[in-house]
C-alpha cells in the first residue's frame, strides 16, 4: 500500500473524491494561524449559510477525498467514524463513490448501487447525523480512467470516444496503464445516465441530505464535456450544446430523486488532470455554468487550485461567477485568510477544504481559534486502517500528528 500512496500522490489524485476527485492542496499546513479570525469570531467563514432549504452552521465544507478504505467497495464502520469526526463542518461531501461497477477505476473505493452499499452508507449517514452534521454523497463514474480488471467481465472501460488516457492506475496485480476505452454506442448512453439516478435513489434511501454530481478531474462527465476527449459526431459530441447533453442528462435524471436544491455539480475548468484539454474552455464552461444555473441546481463546486498539479488559470472564477448567480463553492489550497478573502470578495459563498480537514477533524474550531493545525501524513492517504485516517487528534487530545 505504500506504493499506491506514493503513486497517487505523484499523480496529485487525492479526491477530493471525491473526486480522486479532489485534493489539489500540496503545501505544508502545520502551524497555520489566522489573526483576523481571532479578532472577528463571526467572520464570514464561520457565519451560517442557507443552502436551499438546508441550514449550514458555517461555510467550511469537507471536500470529497478518496481514501481507499472500502476494500469490498462497501462503506465501513471505520468510515462512519471518520466522517462523524468531521461533522462540525457546514457540509460534508463524501469521497467519490462509483454509481456502478462500470464506473470504478481504483482499488478499495466505495460504490453506491447495491443493497449492501446502501446499508454501509446508512451507517455513515446515521453517525454524521447523530453528531448534528449534514452530508452529501458524491456520485462518480470514471469513464476511461479505469482498467479491464475493474470492469464487469474484464471488458474495456467506456468513454465518449476510444481515446486512451495518459498515466497509470493501481490494480490488484500492481501498476498498469489506463486501458484503451471503447466509445459508448448512442443507444447505451441513456442507460449510463440512468445509473446516476439509481445511485441517487440508493443515496436517498441511505439518508443522505443530498448528492454532488462529479463532473470534474477528467472522469466520464468531464470526458463528454471537453473536445479533447469527445470526438463524437452524433448528438453527444461536436458543438458545446451537444457536449453538455450528458452532464445535463445526469442532472435531470438525478432530479427525479432529489430536488434540484439538494443537487450540486463539481467541475474543474482550469485543470488538465487525467489528460484533459479543450479548444475553447472559456466558452465551454461559461455555457455549462449558465445551463446549470438555468436548471436551478443547488450549487456549483469549482476546483480552482491555487497550488499543485491541478492548479489552472485563475480567470475561471471571475468569468463563471456572473453566469452562475447561485451558491458557488471553491476548493483548492485555501487557508483561513485566503478563504475569508474569497468569501468577502464575493468570489465564493462556501469553501471546501481537503488536506486541512483530512488531518484536522475539528478544523472549524481550529480556524476559529487560530490554533495550530495537525500536519498530514501523506504516506497513509490510501492505506488501510485507522492510522492517518481516524487517529488525527482534536484540540486537547494530544500532540499534532
Amino acid at each position: 500500500f505504500f506504493w499506491i500512496a506514493s503513486f497517487l500522490i505523484v499523480a496529485s489524485c487525492l479526491e477530493a473524491s471525491g473526486d480522486y476527485t479532489s485534493i489539489p492542496e500540496a503545501t505544508s499546513i502545520s502551524e497555520v494561524r489566522s489573526p483576523d479570525l481571532l479578532e472577528s469570531p463571526m467572520s464570514l467563514l464561520h457565519s451560517p449559510y442557507t443552502l436551499g432549504d438546508l441550514e449550514l452552521p458555517n461555510r467550511i465544507l469537507l471536500a470529497p477525498m478518496t481514501r481507499s478504505r472500502a476494500p469490498e467497495h462497501v462503506a465501513t464502520p471505520l468510515m462512519a467514524t471518520y466522517y462523524a469526526q468531521r461533522a462540525s463542518g457546514g457540509l460534508l461531501i463524501t469521497e467519490a463513490t462509483q454509481v456502478s461497477q462500470q464506473g470504478q477505476g481504483y482499488v478499495a473505493t466505495p460504490g453506491i448501487y447495491s443493497p449492501e452499499q446502501e446499508a454501509g452508507w446508512k451507517g455513515v449517514v446515521d453517525a454524521v447525523h447523530a453528531k448534528g452534521g449534514r452530508i452529501y454523497a458524491q456520485l462518480w463514474h470514471v469513464g476511461r480512467i479505469s482498467h479491464e480488471s475493474f470492469q464487469p467481465g474484464g471488458a474495456a472501460p467506456v468513454a465518449p470516444s476510444a481515446i486512451q488516457a495518459p498515466g497509470q492506475t493501481y490494480t490488484a496485480q500492481g501498476p498498469a496503464p489506463f486501458a484503451t476505452p471503447r466509445a459508448l454506442l448512442a443507444e447505451e448512453i441513456p442507460g449510463v445516465i440512468t445509473t446516476f439516478a439509481h445511485a441517487a435513489q440508493v443515496a436517498k434511501n441511505a439518508g443522505f441530505d443530498g448528492v454532488e454530481i462529479h463532473g470534474a478531474n477528467g472522469y466520464l462527465i468531464d470526458q463528454f464535456l471537453r473536445d479533447g476527449t469527445n470526438h463524437r459526431t452524433d448528438d453527444w459530441g461536436g458543438s458545446i450544446p451537444n457536449r453538455l447533453r450528458f452532464l445535463l442528462g445526469v442532472v435531470d435524471a438525478v432530479a427525479t430523486v432529489f430536488p434540484l436544491s439538494r443537487i450540486g455539480v463539481r467541475l474543474s475548468p482550469g485543470s488538465s488532470f487525467n489528460g484533459m484539454a479543450d479548444s475553447d474552455p472559456e466558452a465551454l464552461f461559461t455555457a455549462a455554468a449558465a445551463a446549470l444555473a438555468a436548471r436551478g441546481v443547488g450549487y456549483l463546486h469549482l476546483i480552482d487550485a491555487v497550488k499543485g498539479q491541478m492548479a489552472g488559470p485563475k480567470l475561471f472564477v471571475g468569468v463563471l461567477r456572473p453566469h452562475f448567480p447561485g451558491t458557488l463553492i471553491l476548493n483548492g489550497g485555501f487557508e483561513a485568510d485566503s478563504a475569508e478573502a474569497a468569501l468577502k470578495s464575493g468570489a465564493s459563498d462556501l469553501i471546501a477544504f481537503g488536506v486541512p480537514f483530512l488531518a484536522n477533524p475539528d478544523l472549524p474550531r481550529r480556524l476559529a481559534e487560530g490554533a495550530p493545525l495537525n500536519a498530514p501524513d501523506y504516506s497513509t492517504l490510501y492505506t488501510a486502517g485507522e492510522k492517518g485516517y481516524t487517529d488525527y487528534p482534536a484540540l486537547g487530545e494530544g500532540a499534532a500528528v
